[in-house]
């Protein structure tokens, strides 16, 4: 174990950058310390020495030049993900990478590779893995009490226009590669990871500025396997629940900050048989199937500590999930590999999808 912080670079101050690496790094000094970070605009520069309390570099090769780092965080635009990460990890840096960490599979077992040849951690930046309620559905399904799992439906909907970077296919943008990272990862971990879905996917441009998707409708089916049903949408002005999840014995539906769930007790239930002839009730007339199932019932509501936002509750963990791997030799909990599978869903939404995507 480290008794000293990890020095680490960041290479990027927007959004993510700074709002998200830098403002929770800031919050672990006791695992971490910014030491530099390299980003093009003067402006973000000055304002992240006197933030950071850090040196600051033009460009992320004379920060790796210049400064003897632990980790270094890949906060670039989206389209420089995967040749910037592959660089630094042939330079033999520790990298984590913000999603997507790559546009396909081919590209993601290049990174795999040059993680093994360098002997650094690759480790990608999937923090809606630790969403309390992510985590509270997968404790529910694990109990058992819904039964066998028929359908995940996982809804990341709204209704906005863009008109930014991420709008643009050549900066790997699109509601699938900007906000898909998370419901497909989610959705990989409840279909089981030992096997790719069979994919059917319809995507729209409905109010984007960009020439990449808005609107994505996916569906993973298996043998054996819950179907996933997720929906991104920027033209949806009326959302329902986040979370809708269907089992032989009950079902759960709710929001990331509150879930409810039901379910009867198959060894409660009444002991029915198939009938093969029409059915009567008592008065002699024609009837329906009906039996009276005892309900449970139980509910979950988010509940974070005092004064941390729900990001920075799914970021620490997972930066403290990256420090007893770099510090202890702990495995990732989120993997290239597993990423990878992402990846693959992803190039085959695309691919579907020809009207948008051209091969």
């Amino acid at each position: 174990m480290t008794a000293t912080p990890l020095k680490v670079g960041i290479i990027g101050q927007g959004r993510s950058g700074r709002d998200i690496h830098g403002k929770l790094l800031e919050q672990l000094p006791a695992q971490y310390r910014i030491a530099a970070i390299a980003d093009s605009i003067p402006e973000r520069r000055t304002r992240a020495e006197e933030e950071f309390d850090c040196r600051a570099y033009e460009t992320w090769e004379a920060m790796v030049a210049g400064e003897q780092l632990d980790l270094v965080v890949n906060a670039s635009p989206s389209h420089q993900h995967f040749p910037i990460s592959l660089e630094l990890l042939n330079r033999g840096f520790n990298v984590l990478c913000e999603k997507p960490l790559a546009k396909s599979p081919e590209e993601v077992d290049r990174l795999i590779e040059a993680s093994k040849r360098s002997g650094k951690l690759l480790a990608v930046f999937q923090q809606s893995r630790y969403h309390p309620a992510f985590q509270q559905i997968r404790q529910v399904i694990d109990s058992g009490v819904l039964g066998r799992i028929v359908q995940v439906s996982i809804g990341m909907n709204g209704f906005a226009r863009r008109w930014d970077w991420q709008t643009l296919q050549s900066n790997n943008g699109g509601n699938l590669m900007n906000t898909g990272p998370h419901p497909v990862d989610q959705a990989l971990q409840l279909f089981g990871t030992d096997a790719l879905p069979q994919i059917t996917c319809i995507m729209d441009r409905a109010n984007t500025f960009g020439d990449a998707e808005d609107y994505v409708k996916l569906l993973m089916r298996g043998l054996g396997r819950p179907t996933i049903d997720i929906e991104i949408s920027s033209c949806c002005a009326y959302p329902q629940d986040s979370f809708n999840i269907q089992g032989t014995n009950g079902g759960l539906h709710g929001s990331p900050e509150h879930l409810e769930w039901q379910y009867f007790k198959p060894e409660e239930a009444p002991a029915q048989q198939l009938v093969r002839e029409p059915l009567f009730n008592a008065a002699g007339l024609p009837a329906y199937c009906n039996e009276e199932l005892t309900w449970y019932s139980d509910d979950w509501s988010m509940s974070l500590p005092e004064g941390q936002s729900l990001f920075g509750y799914m970021t620490e963990k997972l930066y403290l999930m990256l420090h007893r791997s770099l510090t202890e030799g702990a495995p990732l909990e989120i993997t290239p590999e597993q990423v990878r599978q992402q990846m693959w869903v992803m190039e085959e939404c695309r691919r579907q999808n020809p009207l948008i995507y051209s091969a």
